[in-house]
């Protein structure tokens, strides 16, 4: 594979050295995205910085629509709109709820091609509403994978059908809704349905073909690796014999790669069966549930760090992760980070899974019928989110990682709590992760025989954008935000120090990177609650997002619009 790269000195300033942007032509995405945004997370790193700056915080007042499509696909209730589209070669590539595929000139929003899935509409096994996170693009093909947990691939110039594989069936539990990872004439893709006792895995197919090349259980069986943290298949108790089987697990988001380690990561949802709700039917730490995992291109495990042991409360790590670089003890490491559901960042060498700054693990409440683990995970640093409910009268309030069996009580973080999909940004300027996370208690009931998770009367509900000094994991600022934004649009972070971000109400936002000041918003007319993008087209920069809301997020209305501001609109 060969590298194409240009110094750009200062122009993304990254700590006064230059910086190398490769040309994406050449299929190498170690540097941050620049004209184009070739892959769903900008880069390999799903870093979602771009080098670009002639938008910046003196002139983004004037940014206005530049041009504005309705799509026509995935309007209803059912639907969301969370796909991040990919500009490569001077075409807008997006993907829409119901799987359809959208190919549009990226400078004047002609309409290149449309490809319609035709997926069954009585697919019945979606969790958390119908949606898909977007495509890859690469060797002349468009990929997505389906609902219905089939896996395609289009001809990028016309939207003809290339290839179709079944990943898994969807009435077994699996669907897919993440956006794939491309790397090296490879396809990778995670699988959703951990809540309908699906097991997961992190599957890998040719690109040209695909013919499966591997895949890795995030669930292992008896005898493997992890095994030993789930019931042993010889237990009197059936559900707890097979609860592997049924494990979770799944991975809801796009893999980062770091080709000089040869290394891919990932992040993992909550056990099964039920959702993690029943503990005591899988005694034992539930690996690798919860959890970042790395493996080997070749996909054998490299190394694991488990965010939530055992998990009760449906904290589980569906954000991506991002790679990043920086500097600790006056040593340059090469870093990892994921969000989680719990409201804390983990930060990690990617090297190893060893905690860059220090996670500690701390004691905690214990229910022997759940089956609790005894100590939680603890990093050290800020959560981005409120850990404990606001207390009501009448109701019995516990903070994170509080046990319940049989009795009513306010717990916070709920299990939509925390940072759920929504990704994060990362600028080597401002040294700044960028997270949106949800501040929404809910109440349980009987976690022990089923769990019942819903909203409180009286209880206060809100959310967070939140800048995390990557060198100590401490809050830099903070935005307190009228809405429960963990399912919102994440971020996106430029070279300029700008900030963008869509909020539920339609608005979609820019802010100062390093101070957290709101400079702009413009009123999409739906839920803006897709990531953003940036490129470059014949000098001018644009900057792209969907809006078309979230179903199961009442604030976000429904919509199908793909929106492309420039200070020239």
């Amino acid at each position: 594979m060969r590298r194409i790269c240009l110094q750009i000195g200062l122009i993304a300033g990254l700590a006064g050295a230059p910086v190398l942007a490769c040309a994406q032509g050449a299929a190498d995405l170690r540097s941050p995205a620049g004209p184009e945004w070739p892959a769903i997370g900008g880069d390999w790193s799903n870093s979602r910085f771009s080098t670009l700056a002639q938008i910046n915080r003196d002139n983004v007042r004037n940014l206005k629509g530049a041009w504005v499509v309705h799509l026509g696909s995935g309007l209803g209730p059912k639907y969301s709109l969370e796909g991040t589209p990919v500009m490569r070669d001077g075409v807008l590539y997006g993907s829409t709820g119901n799987d359809d595929v959208y190919a549009f000139d990226a400078k004047t929003g002609a309409l290149i091609w449309e490809h319609r899935s035709g997926i069954d509409q009585n697919v019945t096994t979606v969790c958390c509403g119908w949606d898909n996170r977007g495509v890859a693009v690469a060797d002349g093909k468009v990929f997505i994978g389906y609902l219905d947990g089939s896996f395609v691939a289009l001809d990028a110039k016309t939207g003809s059908l290339v290839w179709q594989t079944q990943v898994g069936k969807w009435q077994d539990g699996y669907t897919i809704t993440s956006a794939p990872l491309y790397y090296d004439g490879v396809i990778y893709t995670g699988i959703s349905g951990g809540d309908r006792e699906a097991r997961g895995k992190l599957t890998a197919l040719d690109a040209n073909s695909g013919r499966e090349l591997w895949h890795w259980w995030t669930v292992p069986g008896p005898g493997e690796l992890g095994g030993d943290t789930w019931p042993a298949p010889t237990d009197p108790d059936p559900i707890r014999a097979n609860a592997y089987l049924h494990g979770g697990a799944n991975i809801w988001n796009t893999p980062a790669v770091d080709p000089e380690l040869g290394l891919i990561y990932f992040s993992t949802g909550n056990p099964g069966p039920t959702a993690g709700g029943i503990g005591r039917n899988r005694p034992g730490d539930n690996l690798f549930s919860s959890s970042i995992v790395a493996l080997h291109l070749d996909g054998t495990y490299a190394w694991h760090f488990q965010e939530v042991h055992h998990d009760l409360w449906d904290f589980d790590a569906p954000s991506p992760v991002v790679l990043f670089e920086q500097t600790y003890g006056g040593v340059r490491r090469k870093g990892i980070a994921q969000a989680g559901k719990t409201g804390w960042l983990y930060m990690l060498d990617r090297t190893n899974g060893k905690p860059l700054i220090g996670i500690e693990e701390k004691p905690v409440e214990t229910d022997a019928r759940l089956f609790s683990a005894p100590t939680q995970p603890y990093p050290v640093g800020d959560a981005v989110m409120p850990q404990c409910p606001q207390p009501l009268p009448g109701w019995v309030t516990k903070c994170i990682f509080g046990t319940i069996y049989d009795m009513p009580l306010l717990m916070s973080p709920g299990g939509n709590g925390g940072v759920n999909w929504s990704p994060m940004a990362y600028s080597p300027r401002t040294n700044y992760f960028y997270a949106t996370a949800a501040d929404r208690p809910q109440s349980r009931i009987a976690q022990g025989t089923g769990k019942t998770v819903g909203p409180a009367l009286g209880a206060k509900y809100g959310g967070t954008l939140t800048a995390v000094d990557s060198r100590t994991n401490k809050i830099a600022w903070q935005k307190r935000m009228p809405y429960s934004i963990g399912q919102g649009s994440g971020s996106l972070v430029t070279a300029s120090d700008l900030l963008f971000h869509g909020e539920p109400d339609g608005n979609f936002q820019a802010y100062d990177a390093k101070s957290g000041e709101l400079l702009w918003q413009w009123q999409t007319g739906a839920g803006a609650d897709a990531p953003a993008i940036t490129y470059e087209i014949d000098g001018t920069q644009y900057v792209a997002i969907m809006a078309g809301g979230v179903s199961i997020q009442t604030t976000s209305a429904n919509g199908d619009m793909l929106w492309v501001f420039s200070l020239k609109g």
